[in-house]
């Protein structure tokens, strides 16, 4: 044990260093963000997280956005436990058979106007369980999509970056 103990004291963290991005450019992003929510809603955004199927991988990045270094909820964003209280639906992985009732009753159950966002190469097609006996396929395939998010996993910079991308294009819309 003590041996353990002044190994651990010598030779340091093994924890990766905190990534290195300029902190006014994601508060700009964040506040972007807030100012199309509240030009569109007359409030700040509410996000329902939906696991369909998913390794996880998504999901550590998408709560990485509630962490002390992206703080999302200083901005206006928030993310709500009831999808009834929801505006934006994030959904990662892919749709499993167990899990599309589920989708579909969370998507029926979020008030208008109300937006899907697939996040992950997953959630758009299927990605490596594309196929899979277990498998229903992507998001799009369950219910109506309005924006994906691709990679494996997305960075929150990225998710943060399709929010603002989804926003601006529903005010667009109007």
């Amino acid at each position: 044990m003590r041996k353990t103990l002044l190994e651990s004291l010598t030779h340091g963290s093994l924890t990766e260093p905190a990534p290195a991005q300029d902190e006014s450019a994601l508060a700009e992003l964040a506040t972007k963000v807030n100012r199309a929510a509240q030009a569109r809603l007359g409030r700040s955004l509410a996000i329902r997280e939906v696991d369909a199927g998913s390794c996880n991988g998504c999901e550590l990045e998408i709560h990485a956005l509630s962490n002390a270094f992206y703080d999302i909820e200083r901005f206006g964003l928030r993310f709500v436990a009831s999808p009834r209280h929801a505006d934006v639906l994030l959904v990662t992985g892919p749709v499993t058979k167990n899990m599309r009732q589920a989708l579909e009753r969370t998507y029926n159950a979020t008030p208008d106007p109300k937006w899907v966002v697939a996040v992950g190469g997953c959630a758009i097609d299927g990605g490596i369980f594309r196929g899979s006996y277990a498998c229903v396929g992507g998001v799009s395939e369950t219910i109506p999509v309005d924006l994906h998010i691709k990679g494996c996993p997305p960075s929150p910079t990225d998710l943060l970056k399709g929010l603002l991308a989804l926003l601006e294009h529903v005010s667009g819309k109007r």
